[in-house]
């Protein structure tokens, strides 16, 4: 039986957030689930703030609005500050500790602290690390098939970026490895 996701995703803008939320769309179109993608950003291209919203379902999508997401994937200290709170009892929350020093003081959650950008910097590819956090938080929830985001990627990047397809792999499976070396288990 499929699980609802209701996942944010949130950053300083040029984070790569709202990608990582369209990639997650595609992929779950292709999959045969209902999907929703809602992009918000602040007026700045890059260093303003942007957060999106997927829902991944098995059913219709009533309203793409989702005010307690399942899961969340925090990019920043003030993105921590805004959806930890916000994330379900029983949910997950992938925090970058690469850029948030702050510790999540929230038991009702599971919690995984990945160092996206150092990852990311390791993977020679700084603009990576939405996709390492990316790729932990599908291992850890199941969300989506790995196979099946990596398969989308091409699409969502279109001809033009083609280049950019196994960077972005890697650093999914990167992210996803992270999950299983801390011994968290998926669910």
């Amino acid at each position: 039986m499929s699980k609802d996701h209701e996942i944010i995703i949130a950053g300083f803008g040029g984070q790569g957030v709202l990608f990582a939320g369209l990639v997650l769309a595609h992929a779950g179109m292709t999959a045969g689930r209902n999907v929703a993608w809602i992009p918000s950003y602040g007026p700045e291209m890059r260093g303003g703030t942007a957060n999106c919203t997927v829902i991944v379902s098995d059913e219709e999508i009533g309203s793409p609005i989702v005010s307690r997401p399942s899961e969340a994937i925090v990019m920043n200290e003030p993105s921590l500050s805004k959806y930890a709170p916000l994330v379900k009892p029983g949910g997950t929350l992938v925090v970058n500790s690469s850029l948030i020093k702050s510790k999540v003081d929230r038991t009702d959650i599971r919690v995984l602290e990945i160092p996206a950008n150092d990852v990311a910097f390791e993977l020679g590819n700084d603009r990576v690390a939405n996709m390492v956090a990316l790729g932990a938080l599908l291992a850890a929830t199941e969300a989506l098939p790995m196979d099946v985001v990596e398969a989308a990627l091409p699409e969502t990047l279109g001809p033009s970026k083609e280049r950019f397809v196994a960077p972005n792999v890697a650093a999914l499976r990167r992210g996803a490895k992270l999950v299983a070396e801390l011994g968290i288990p998926a669910g």
